[in-house]
């Protein structure tokens, strides 16, 4: 009966420290898991002898490391309360420092006000003072102004009076010169019209006799190209011959051809041959084209 009070007694104690270790260990913060529907049939505890050593051990390992742990967390506040001081202190110290640096801008500026003040009241009596000076140079100078200006009015008007002769006899002299310049210029004008014209006349009638000699050597290579594309019979033809009138474009393009008097055999083939050239030869001188834009020919069949 002793020894199963004892191993009861055993078991109890057992039950407790392993209950007394939960709480200090276990984790209370997770949700409460629901219990099962089902319960499982519990088996018979079996009492199990512990080592009182092990178990004060254990004991004193936990109670070890929540002290432990209550230290750090005390070591940790004690660092966080430290650097808020700290913040503190340096704030104090940053606002003691602006409060001293604001005084003394304080004192610059009312020192900076005397010295301005003291500025002011001394450039206002020199001011003032060259007011004075000043006014008595003006009244000096506008003095010597109006003397310097009589003396130059009076000087003034002897240089009018000498000037309005002196443009006087020059107006007379410029008039009689213009007079003069104008019955000469008149004279040469009239010449110089007169040998422009007949330069103009000299220069008209050669220009005219080269654009008729250019016409003409224009309708003689026309009458060539003609005579080229004609086809001749010596025996309807020979001894006779035709007047033609050609009517060009600046390219050369036959525009009209009219038959002014001849043969008819040879005008007919003339004609024939002037719109198989279809392109006659032609000035590029605008000049010499507009004598030829309507050119009259004669055309000889050569054989």
């Amino acid at each position: 009966m002793e020894k199963k009070n004892l191993k009861a007694l055993l078991i109890s104690i057992s039950l407790h420290i392993i209950l007394i270790v939960g709480l200090v260990l276990g984790d209370f913060t997770s949700e409460t898991k629901p219990l099962k529907s089902i319960v499982t049939p519990m088996k018979p505890i079996e009492a199990v002898v512990i080592d009182a050593d092990k178990l004060q051990k254990a004991i004193n390992k936990i109670k070890k490391q929540k002290a432990d742990k209550n230290i750090a967390e005390k070591k940790r506040l004690r660092d966080i309360e430290k650097r808020v001081s700290d913040a503190k202190k340096r704030r104090t110290k940053e606002e003691a420092k602006i409060k001293r640096l604001e005084k003394q801008r304080k004192q610059k500026e009312q020192e900076k006000k005397r010295a301005d003040k003291a500025a002011k009241e001394s450039k206002a009596k020199a001011a003032k003072a060259e007011k004075i000076r000043k006014q008595k140079e003006q009244e000096k100078q506008k003095a010597d102004e109006a003397a310097a200006k009589a003396r130059s009015k009076r000087i003034k008007e002897e240089i009018a009076a000498k000037k309005a002769e002196t443009l006087r006899k020059k107006k007379i002299a410029d008039n009689k010169r213009k007079a003069l310049e104008a019955k000469e210029r008149a004279i040469q004008e009239k010449f110089l019209a007169q040998q422009i014209a007949a330069e103009m006349a000299t220069r008209n009638s050669a220009r005219q006799q080269q654009l008729m000699s250019e016409v003409e050597r224009y309708g003689a290579l026309i009458t060539r190209v003609i005579n080229q594309n004609m086809i001749n019979d010596r025996s309807t033809m020979e001894g006779r011959s035709c007047k033609l009138r050609i009517s060009l474009a600046p390219s050369g393009f036959v525009t009209q051809v009219t038959i002014v008097s001849g043969d008819a055999v040879v005008c007919d083939a003339a004609e024939r041959a002037v719109f198989k050239a279809s392109t006659l030869p032609v000035s590029k001188d605008p000049d010499v084209f507009k004598k030829m834009r309507s050119i009259g020919v004669t055309v000889i069949p050569e054989f």
